[in-house]
């Protein structure tokens, strides 16, 4: 430990043992460690304060003992790791200094102390949610990205299939191929998480209003999913982005067309099996000419600068949007990653450390709500405001207390409400200021389970 260091307690999600068939929340414990803030003279260490941690269905296979050089074993009795985004707190590394803002591999804990920082990415573009660089502009986002575009090469007017397309990546995926020009349908699962309101709509609603589908089904309701998919595809699938395995994968090849394509990423409904089911159409991948890939993202990251120019313009532009699930504090990670395995997460699941109280944010686009009910205090459960159809965003962030709102559509001067929010006009919920409007911020953000269903509005809701 370094000399006259402070030493704060450290939050930590443990993984107790190995973990055979379905993950439970039991097979993780949360326990407080301590940790010094200063990082060993000489060291090449940096130490982060956690700020966003990525729920991942990758991770499954880590909990599991395995020698996947790629995808080694957590260790029993330690901090399981992922995916994150934080800040660094202190550095002995060149490359880094107090105060950066950074992406990758990190634990599962309040501070990290990362011996090999080499592999983290700096974030640079802020204007858009810090949370975005676990999903859309981090692994997920180059996973959909390297896929599609390297591994499926798609061509205008094409058939695209997307499975578990509400996912971190599925909705990205769709998203790239409508911008394409190509005809997309995308499945899922009905949600099972109990919400607190009525759902807007469900998941295939979602795939079809909010990301822009052509077609989608629940693939639970399905009796058949062979006739689903020819349903839905009466000439064929040129491009499959492949997540789900099992019958899913034997339903596809069925209906794959002369040189199709599969970019096999996952294979979800697999990982959980001490017998994982066999495929039993694998001979129309000879029949039909079809190429399937599987492929890693890791292979793929010396490519993140391209990435980053090709993607942040869609987001910047609304070209492409992203729908986020997010539990807050660690004591809510084990149910995070857990819920994964049975469809509970609506849109990339991460968690936010809350130790931080002080977040800020800026509502700036139209609020439209088509419900008869708004969970007023997104976090503690405060109260509840009714509203109807015809009360846009601003009419609803008085409800919520908002000091100053305004509704950009308007006429006003984005720059000038800018910098007036910029002294900071508290949130305030029945008496308690909780958080703050900040600058602008251009993309959605789901910082609640409720808010995203009142969409589409803007959200900035980045710790600091």
């Amino acid at each position: 430990m370094a000399a006259n260091s402070e030493v704060l307690s450290n939050k930590q999600v443990i993984l107790k043992n190995y973990v055979e068939g379905f993950p439970k929340e039991t097979d993780m414990l949360v326990k407080a460690s301590s940790i010094s803030l200063k990082v060993e003279e000489g060291s090449n260490a940096i130490l982060v304060k956690n700020l966003y941690l990525s729920c991942d269905p990758y991770m499954r296979a880590r909990m599991s003992f395995n020698q996947d050089p790629d995808f080694s074993s957590f260790t029993p009795g330690s901090p399981i790791e992922g995916f994150g985004v934080a800040k660094v707190v202190d550095s002995g590394h060149p490359e880094f200094k107090k105060g950066d803002l950074v992406w990758g591999t990190t634990g599962w804990e309040e501070y990290s102390l990362i011996k090999n920082p080499q592999g983290l990415f700096k974030i640079h573009h802020t204007d858009v949610p810090l949370s975005y660089y676990t999903g859309i502009l981090g692994m997920p986002g180059m996973t959909a990205w390297a896929g599609f575009y390297e591994i499926c090469a798609p061509k205008k007017g094409e058939y695209i299939y997307v499975s578990a397309a509400s996912g971190a990546v599925g909705q990205l995926v769709g998203q790239f191929a409508k911008l394409m020009g190509c005809y997309v349908v995308g499945s899922a699962g009905s949600r099972e998480k109990v919400w607190l309101i009525p759902m807007q709509s469900q998941l295939v609603e979602l795939l079809k209003n909010k990301f822009g589908f052509d077609d989608a089904f629940n693939y639970k309701e399905e009796n058949d999913l062979d006739a689903a998919l020819k349903r839905c595809f009466p000439e064929g699938i040129d491009i499959y982005f492949e997540h789900v395995g099992g019958k899913m994968l034997d339903a596809v090849l069925l209906n794959m067309r002369l040189h199709g394509r599969i970019a096999a990423c996952g294979m979800i409904s697999q990982y959980n099996l001490s017998q994982p089911e066999g495929v039993h159409n694998l001979m129309n991948v000879v029949y039909k000419r079809i190429r399937m890939e599987g492929f890693v993202v890791f292979d793929y990251f010396p490519q993140y600068s391209r990435f980053l120019d090709a993607v942040l313009p869609y987001i910047r532009e609304g070209k492409v949007v992203y729908v986020e699930d997010v539990a807050d504090g660690l004591e809510n990670a084990p149910a995070a990653l857990v819920g994964l395995f049975s469809g509970r997460n609506v849109g990339k699941q991460l968690v936010r450390d809350d130790i931080d109280k002080n977040i800020f944010m800026m509502i700036i686009g139209p609020c439209w709500y088509d419900d008869d009910l708004v969970h007023k205090d997104v976090m503690n459960n405060v109260g509840y405001s009714t509203l109807n159809e015809e009360q846009c965003g601003a009419e609803l962030l008085k409800e919520l207390e908002f000091d100053d709102p305004f509704n950009y559509r308007e006429g006003h001067d984005l720059d000038a409400a800018s910098r007036r929010s910029v002294s900071l006009y508290p949130l305030k919920i029945q008496g308690q200021r909780k958080w703050h409007l900040e600058g602008r911020a251009r993309t959605c953000c789901k910082f609640s389970d409720i808010i995203t269903y009142i969409s589409p509005f803007t959200i900035r809701a980045d710790y600091v």
